[in-house]
């Protein structure tokens, strides 16, 4: 048999459905935000996983060129202290030359002057032994004793200007290879410090391995510029990733929170759709 409800029983059925229809619509309402919300969070988060991908890259691009740098830069030090040094030990290398240059002619020349009195001396002598014969054959009491030993002295005095020649001799080819070495080593100087000078642009020697290259287009100033640029772009790098790696972080805990919250939802619109239909 037909059970007939009262209109106020129809009445309150009827709002109680809508009351449940309406939870149910602004959960979906809710649901839908949420979503679009998760979907923007993960635009974010890909664009930002992307950004921080490329500047990675970057990071890893300008750190191998600050470390070439650093070596050329390392590199073009070290050959500037070889050549300084090179060129350092040439000047003095030099100056010792023409020192022991001076030294030899000052040698050869005592030594001829001593060869001339030695000549000087052998020429006496010679004359005192034709004196003393000539005496002799006048006069047999002079001593027999006296000439050997005027004949002895001549014959020293001969040896001694033999001697004295070969001691010349061998200076002179002293002073001649000292002359050639200090040819070859003023050449090394010039070299070596146009080398330095080339390198740096400094003037000369006196203003060498001044703290800053003293110009802007040398070999020194160019590194040192391109380690400085090197420096600059990995600090930026650096920067970047780390800002872009705190961006992302956000993102990520932002998209979290969106997803939680959109399950939260999804599970309460599901509960809330169970129950409207159990009623």
């Amino acid at each position: 048999m037909e059970t007939i409800l009262s209109p106020g029983i129809k009445l309150q059925k009827y709002g109680i459905t809508e009351k449940k229809k309406a939870e149910l619509d602004t959960l979906k309402n809710q649901v839908i935000d949420a979503t679009a919300i998760v979907q923007q969070q993960q635009t974010i988060v890909n664009s930002l996983t992307e950004k921080a991908t490329r500047y990675q890259g970057y990071l890893l691009t300008s750190e191998s060129n600050r470390t070439h740098a650093l070596s050329n830069k390392n590199l073009v030090d070290q050959v500037i202290q070889n050549a300084y040094d090179l060129a350092l030990n040439s000047k003095n290398a030099f100056a010792q030359t023409v020192l022991s240059a001076q030294d030899t002619t000052r040698v050869s020349n005592n030594i001829s002057d001593l060869i001339s009195k030695l000549i000087y001396s052998v020429e006496i002598i010679n004359k005192l032994s034709n004196l003393v014969i000539r005496k002799k054959a006048l006069n047999p009491l002079i001593s027999d004793d006296l000439i050997s030993r005027i004949n002895t002295a001549g014959n020293d005095a001969n040896n001694a200007v033999a001697l004295t020649l070969v001691a010349l001799k061998s200076t002179l080819a002293a002073e001649a290879s000292i002359l050639e070495s200090e040819g070859a080593i003023t050449l090394e100087s010039k070299q070596a410090t146009k080398l330095y000078l080339t390198l740096t642009d400094e003037k000369s020697l006196d203003t060498a391995l001044s703290p800053q290259p003293a110009s802007k287009t040398s070999a020194r100033a160019l590194i040192y510029e391109a380690y400085k640029n090197a420096q600059v772009a990995y600090e930026k790098a650096n920067t970047a990733n780390d800002e872009t790696a705190r961006q992302l972080s956000i993102a990520t805990s932002n998209l979290n929170k969106a997803q939680i919250k959109l399950q939260s939802l999804q599970s309460s619109l599901a509960a809330a759709t169970a129950a409207a239909y159990a009623s």
